[in-house]
């Protein structure tokens, strides 16, 4: 089942603080959760510091070094790696590097100047996958508070199975960098060392424009990249921004001859 851990407890400490003299900690906690009526409500704290990345392009000196440019994002390139991309409409807006039985789908997003929003985006992917039958656990883990799921799928021959899937998240400067990684890196987390480092290690470029919070961060392809299309119909796209449907070792748009 879905579990609310520290991070709301240290949250509700620092309501707490500015509470006043007659105001007790059950009055801040029923006052966080009385806006919308769920208890699985989220104080949204400011974007923790990233002292391992994901990196913001202003922290980077050369995003281009040992990385494929993807506009939006800087991907690391490994050797013997596929990467993927995700396309919804016109735009792309996802990238998936496959590593031999593995793979990490990162995708970047909007986000408000002065709040992360990874607590809240747990939750609804939480929600969306118990509603469907599946199963949650929240952990801490290399990557900070990921969530690991079963998610129900439907097998080739047509019968219900589960896929094994973790959803790792990072808040960055008005951006939100989010990872799905499936495949042997999901069912044996502690097997998933370059598939996190990827994580880190990858550089979002958010831009300046105006962009509504949780809108994607629309990526584009290397200038020589030559594509294998190959790519998803659109009953086959995720219904929502933050859904639990992608199945990220689908095959997809490639790019060959990446590393």
């Amino acid at each position: 089942m879905f579990r609310r851990r520290k991070e709301r407890e240290d949250a509700l400490d620092e309501l707490a603080e500015d509470a006043g003299p007659d105001e007790t900690i059950e009055d801040v906690d029923a006052a966080s959760d009385e806006s919308d009526g769920t208890e699985s409500r989220r104080y949204n704290l400011p974007p923790a510091p990233r002292p391992d990345g994901p990196w913001d392009i202003s922290e980077v000196k050369d995003p281009a070094e040992g990385r494929v440019d993807l506009g939006g994002l800087h991907v690391p390139g490994v050797e013997g790696m596929e990467l993927r991309v995700e396309v919804a409409g016109d735009a792309i807006v996802a990238a998936t590097v496959v590593l031999r039985d593995s793979a990490i789908q990162l995708q970047a997003f909007a986000a408000p100047k002065s709040e992360g929003i990874w607590g809240e985006v747990r939750d609804e992917i939480a929600t969306g996958i118990t509603q469907q039958g599946g199963v949650i656990d929240e952990v801490e883990g290399p990557l900070g508070w990921e969530l690991r799921a079963q998610v129900p799928v439907q097998l080739p021959d047509g019968s219900s199975g589960v896929q094994l899937v973790r959803f790792v998240g990072c808040d960055g400067p008005r951006w939100f960098l989010r990872g799905v990684i499936s495949g042997q890196g999901a069912v044996q987390p502690q097997a998933a060392g370059v598939l996190e480092q990827i994580f880190r290690d990858t550089v979002v470029t958010r831009g300046d424009s105006p962009m509504a919070p949780r809108d994607p961060v629309v990526l584009k392809l290397p200038d020589d990249a030559q594509m294998m299309p190959e790519g998803m119909t659109q009953e086959q796209q995720a219904p929502g921004k933050f859904s639990d449907g992608i199945d990220p070792m689908r095959r997809g748009p490639e790019i060959t001859e990446v590393r």
